[in-house]
């Protein structure tokens, strides 16, 4: 078979959400086409600093000027680090606690607080939270599921809590990575975001309602704030990647020296890259179930990126995904082995369930072919 690509990058048309123009060109090639031409982004940064400026309290106040979800991740550092020194803004920082956080990612957190600012680490139920996660992983294929909703859940309640109005996030995934053009251009992350755009894949808090007897109360911390409560603080959300050009690589040389750490042992399971995702020992197989069932990877994400910034040729970009896109993530099934008590043959089987059987070849007996490391055959050429 054969699989429409982007001109430009690698992303597939199996991608969800993702459009090409008459030349083939993808939404996420158009947009970063946007960012390099189209927008006046000195008129984004003075709109921006006079936003800040309606939510910065007075010296003699106390409390917090803005919140800041974070993972401890690149992007939350240096969202952390631009609001604190750059803006000066007295920031209250909060993180929702990652599924089988690494020892990596934990010093990531750690860091932050040690940036001089403060810091909220949510630890969760992990009996609510373990019966999402593999509830998740058989019903829509993706064990990260309720870690999708807690990251965007637990900063906005804590706003209402401590009455922070202004929540900076970071990126646009939809600018960066492609999407439908109201995403795109959303400068704000609220309550129809999150649903639509936010990874639930159409499940919602409510439907975990009864799985392993979870009551609604058991899963406080995953509902949003109502209108009403959010109205009452005045909570505004916004994505600082709207007011900013947003250079992953180029931030993560100014956090490094902020004291992120990398990891120095060789790229991430799944891609070719070793400064993203590094607090989550199973994250190689939540990008492994986004390859069976799209055709595309983590890698693919990253090369893509790199094409867009001038920094690989298309070329070089094919290699890198053709080596590191959609191999087996052998760390991280044993990961969820031991976190979910799953044996591998069931992992494996409902690995199998999500896995597009147009993309990948299969046997006389409808079994998925696999090479010598358990890697899936394709059925189709990535050009």
């Amino acid at each position: 078979m054969k699989i429409n690509y982007c001109s430009k990058c690698l992303y597939p048309e199996t991608k969800p959400d993702l459009y090409f123009n008459d030349q083939g060109v993808c939404s996420a090639c158009v947009a970063a086409e946007s960012k390099n031409f189209s927008i006046d982004w000195k008129q984004r940064e003075a709109d921006f600093h006079s936003i800040v400026e309606t939510y910065r309290k007075s010296p003699n106040e106390t409390g917090y000027d803005c919140l800041i979800p974070v993972s401890g991740g690149k992007d939350s550092t240096y969202q952390a680090y631009f609001m604190k020194e750059v803006c000066g803004l007295n920031p209250l920082c909060v993180c929702f606690e990652t599924t089988y956080i690494t020892e990596l990612g934990q010093r990531n957190i750690d860091n932050i607080s040690k940036m001089g600012i403060d810091l909220i680490y949510f630890k969760k139920n992990y009996k609510a939270y373990r019966s999402m996660v593999i509830e998740g992983f058989k019903r829509v294929g993706d064990e990260m599921w309720p870690n999708h909703l807690g990251i965007f859940t637990i900063p906005i309640n804590i706003a209402v809590k401590f009455n922070i109005p202004l929540i900076i996030w970071g990126e646009n995934p939809q600018k960066e990575y492609g999407g439908p053009i109201e995403s795109i251009k959303n400068k704000h992350l609220d309550r129809s975001w999150l649903e639509e755009f936010g990874g639930l894949l159409g499940n919602r808090i409510q439907d975990m309602v009864g799985v392993d007897g979870l009551t609604e109360k058991d899963l406080t911390p995953y509902f949003y704030p109502s209108d009403e409560e959010m109205d009452k603080v005045g909570i505004t959300p916004i994505f600082l990647g709207h007011y900013f050009f947003w250079d992953a690589r180029k931030q993560l040389e100014i956090v490094k020296k902020l004291g992120f750490s990398v990891k120095t042992d060789g790229p991430v399971e799944g891609t070719y890259t070793n400064y993203e995702n590094l607090d989550e020992k199973m994250h190689g197989l939540h990008d492994y179930l986004k390859f069976v069932k799209y055709g595309f990877g983590r890698a693919t994400d990253h090369a893509c990126i790199d094409i867009r910034n001038n920094r690989l040729s298309r070329e070089a970009a094919l290699k890198k995904v053709q080596d590191y896109d959609g191999k087996y993530p052998h760390e991280s099934i044993k990961a969820f082995i031991e976190y979910s008590g799953m044996t591998k043959e069931e992992i494996d089987a409902i690995i199998d369930s999500f896995t597009n059987s147009i993309l990948f070849e299969q046997d006389e007996n409808g079994k998925f072919k696999r090479d010598g490391d358990g890697n899936l055959v394709l059925n189709f050429e990535i050009e």
